[in-house]
Parts: C-alpha cells; sequence; structure tokens
C-alpha cells in the first residue's frame, strides 16, 4: 500500500507495531507513534480505508503524543474477518481488543473515528472497554442510522428508487481497478468537497483503490442495514463532530442528528466546501480538534486536576 503513496503523503514509520486479537480470533494489525507516557490518541479510518488515511494526522500528532491506529479487519494490513464475520458487534469487539492490547488498565485516550471509524465507537458505547479508556471523542463524516434514504451519492429525489440504488452501490463487486483520471473524478464527486486539492483527490484514491474487494463488499453491505441510533445515545464521554458541508456519502443531516442525540454533546463543526473525508480534506482542523480534547480531556485530568465536563 505505502508503494502507492508520495512519500510526503505516507504516515511515519512507526516506533512500534502489533498485533490484536479479537473475540472472534480476528487479528487486526495495529501501529505505534509517538513517545511513550505521552497523552494517547486512538484512530479508527472508515469504509475501504487503512491507517494510511490518517498520514497528515499522525504526523502532527505523534511528535507529542502516543498515536495508536489500527487497520479495520479485512482493511489494509488485517487480514479478513474471523468467525464473526462483518457485523458492528466486530467493529466494538476490534475496537475493545486495540484498546486492550495497546492501553494500560484505567488509561484515557481520545477516540477519533472517521466514517466507519466513528460507526465503530458508537457501537462500541455500551461495552466496557470503551468507558475504561475514552476520555473524549471525535466524530468525523459519520452516521448512525439510514444511510441509504439519506445519502446523496445517486442524484435522484429520496424515496425507494435512489434507496435502491444506493444500495447497489455499497456492495457492488466490481472491482475499482487502477486510479485513472475519470476514477478520480468519480470518487471526488462521491465523497470529496469541491474545494478539495487534487493531491487530496488523489491521495484518497489510491487508498480506497487499494481496499480488498471482498472487505468494501461485505462491509457496504453492513452499513446498508445501518442502525446505531441507542449507540449515539450510550457515548456517554465528551463529543465532538465534524462534517463536511458537501458530504454525500453522509451528508450533515447526519452529523445535525448525531450532534442533537449526544448525552455529552461538545457541538458540531460544518466543514464548507469539504466532503465526506474530512481527515484528508481538511487535516489542520480535524488534527487541531483532537489536540484541544486531548488538552482538556488527557492532559488536564492527568495533572490530578478537575476534569472539564
Amino acid at each position: 500500500m505505502s508503494r502507492l503513496l508520495r512519500r510526503e503523503d505516507a504516515p511515519p514509520v512507526p516506533v512500534g507495531e502489533l498485533t490484536a486479537v479479537s473475540a472472534d480470533g480476528s487479528r487486526l494489525h495495529v501501529e505505534l507513534h509517538g513517545p511513550e507516557g505521552a497523552p494517547a490518541v486512538v484512530l479508527a479510518h472508515g469504509w475501504t480505508c487503512s491507517t494510511h488515511f490518517w498520514a497528515a494526522q499522525i504526523r502532527d500528532l505523534a511528535v507529542d503524543h502516543r498515536v495508536i491506529a489500527y487497520d479495520q479487519r479485512g482493511h489494509g494490513r488485517s487480514p479478513e474477518g474471523g468467525v464473526a464475520g462483518y457485523s458492528t458487534n466486530a467493529l466494538a469487539d476490534d475496537l475493545e481488543a486495540v484498546l486492550a492490547a495497546t492501553l494500560a488498565p484505567g488509561e484515557k485516550a481520545v477516540l477519533a473515528g472517521h466514517s466507519m471509524g466513528g460507526m465503530t465507537l458508537m457501537a462500541a458505547s455500551r461495552r466496557a472497554g470503551l468507558r475504561e479508556h475514552a476520555a473524549a471523542v471525535l466524530l468525523c463524516s459519520t452516521g448512525g442510522s439510514r444511510l441509504l434514504a439519506e445519502s446523496l451519492v445517486i442524484p435522484l429525489k429520496a424515496g425507494a428508487v435512489r434507496t435502491r440504488l444506493t444500495r447497489a452501490v455499497l456492495g457492488a463487486r466490481a472491482p475499482l481497478g487502477p486510479v485513472t483520471p475519470l476514477s478520480k473524478r468519480i470518487l471526488k464527486y462521491a465523497t470529496m468537497g469541491a474545494g478539495s486539492a487534487p493531491e487530496r483527490v488523489d491521495l484518497c484514491a489510491r487508498i480506497v483503490h487499494a481496499c480488498p474487494r471482498r472487505a468494501r463488499v461485505a462491509w457496504g453491505h453492513v452499513l446498508a442495514d445501518l442502525d446505531l441510533d441507542t449507540g449515539v445515545r450510550e457515548l456517554r464521554v465528551p463529543t465532538a463532530v465534524i462534517a463536511g458541508a458537501e458530504d454525500r456519502l453522509t451528508p450533515p443531516v447526519h452529523a445535525r442528528a448525531i450532534a442533537a442525540g449526544l448525552p455529552q454533546s461538545l457541538g458540531l463543526t460544518e466543514l464548507t466546501g469539504m466532503g465526506h473525508m474530512t481527515p484528508v480534506e481538511a487535516p489542520e482542523i480535524v488534527t487541531a480538534k483532537i489536540r484541544e480534547l486531548v488538552t482538556e480531556y488527557v492532559t488536564v485530568a492527568a495533572t490530578g486536576k478537575e476534569e472539564v465536563a
């Protein structure tokens, strides 16, 4: 995968790597960046992506944070799912396995998830592992339910026809093929905003096209029937939400509903001109929000001072 990326786009070489083993035996590739003992950040990528999606955040944060990034099952360097296959429960199992393998008992971290990574955090909201380790959460460009009904990728009015076509897109078995000018135009239309720079589009295309087809299809079926509204209401830690105003995959209506339903919502930031790939499209804003959450909810708590509510 890394050979497909420009050197300046690739994340730094990790200081350590390990394999976390999920409840069903699935093996998850985990990368560790930054100094031991620094405030911890855990990054969960989205559908068809990999740890490389967080390259900009890793480069910045690893200077003074311990950054933990992992490949979702079937993505990147994590092999296909075990006996539990692909489901929101599997997402939650995998996150718990990563947290247990990388954080000391009771150690707190900021957890950030993009798209399916955000869904992972919502799916795990009632899990003991998340409640033990999450100091605060950042949800980027994600949704909790009604992904088919609300998606704007198919340029038709809302209704049964658009929903059926969107389901077909999510579960399409055709290979994505090589990255070409045409494929980049299609990807930009579907997943990115008008204000996204060409090099950002190229980076996202190379990451997405590298995703194994079987994992893309399997997770696409899971997303088509997603229902995590209860998980939103049970995410009882301070949580900030970021969304692109031009997101067609998970339009801002999802982010607004999530922000309104969170028990400890820190509000919603909508990014003008940006689409679904906000950590790549607007890396400085996403990284700054993670740093802000660490300062408020990890560093302050570690000094023994009162945590911000």
